[in-house]
């Protein structure tokens, strides 16, 4: 049955994963929401925040396993907004951050819907910055790089190769599956002795950390869980972190054994 309510798109972040890491705009946004399409990021804390009454439709993706396709969420979207009102398109992090939102803003506009964009906390410096590590720092970075660890055909992208070949700090998105091709690429061109960290479900209570050098990655690779997202900090700015300096101890009393 229709409604006569005016249709209207919202795409709101949901930041970095704790539930109050998103943005007061953001939470008017989906409790005034008739329904919310949401990201495999957006954490169960936070939807339970949101009143039943509000349609709830996971249109999220996760390890290659896609609930539905580009198109189709695109068409979930418009087709909602006309049936019931207003819709909010949640997800992890900020939209516009490796989010696909223009593709979505412009085929519900294409519809005559307005849409309005909420920013969210981008996992980019909010996930580091949680653990105490720094994107820039005066005399060690004067620049962080962010990218995703591979193009859309599933080669490397130029960037990964570009920027490590300079100082910026190197921050990888959606690259905990190529972990090591990623580190043996770095490796090219920059120390061994280049510290990285890895940051899965950052912000969140199962958070799981973990610093090394590139230049030695069995350990990490060994523990990690390749099934959970995650982030990837390459660069002298990771030694700011205490488990960096401990961990550095702890190898070369090993290695003097």
């Amino acid at each position: 049955m229709k409604t006569s309510k005016t249709a209207k798109v919202t795409l709101v972040g949901a930041g970095p994963g704790a539930k109050d890491l998103i943005t007061l705009r953001g939470l008017k946004a989906i409790q005034s929401a008739d329904v919310i399409l949401y990201d495999a990021l957006v954490s169960d804390e936070l939807l339970s925040e949101i009143d039943d009454a509000i349609i709830k439709i996971y249109v999220g993706k996760r390890c290659g396993l896609h609930s539905f396709t580009q198109q189709e969420i695109n068409v979930l979207i418009v087709e909602n907004a006309f049936k019931y009102g207003h819709v909010v398109r949640l997800k992890g992090g900020d939209p516009l951050v490796f989010g696909r939102a223009n593709e979505e803003i412009g085929y519900v506009e294409s519809f005559g819907i307005i849409v309005e964009v909420v920013p969210g906390i981008s996992s980019v410096i909010a996930v580091p910055g949680s653990q105490g590590i720094p994107m820039t720092q005066r005399g060690v970075s004067s620049s962080f790089w962010v990218m995703t660890a591979t193009k859309k055909e599933g080669s490397f992208s130029e960037d990964l190769k570009f920027a490590a070949q300079s100082e910026t700090t190197m921050v990888i998105l959606m690259g905990i599956r190529k972990f090591k091709e990623i580190i043996t690429e770095v490796s090219r061109y920059r120390s061994a002795l280049t510290p990285f960290a890895i940051i899965q479900n950052g912000t969140m209570k199962n958070e799981a950390f973990a610093v090394g050098c590139i230049g030695d990655i069995s350990g990490v690779i060994k523990n990690m869980d390749v099934s959970e997202p995650g982030i990837i900090v390459i660069g002298d700015v990771v030694s700011e972190h205490p488990s960096f300096f401990e961990e550095e101890v702890q190898r070369v009393l090993y290695s003097s054994l």
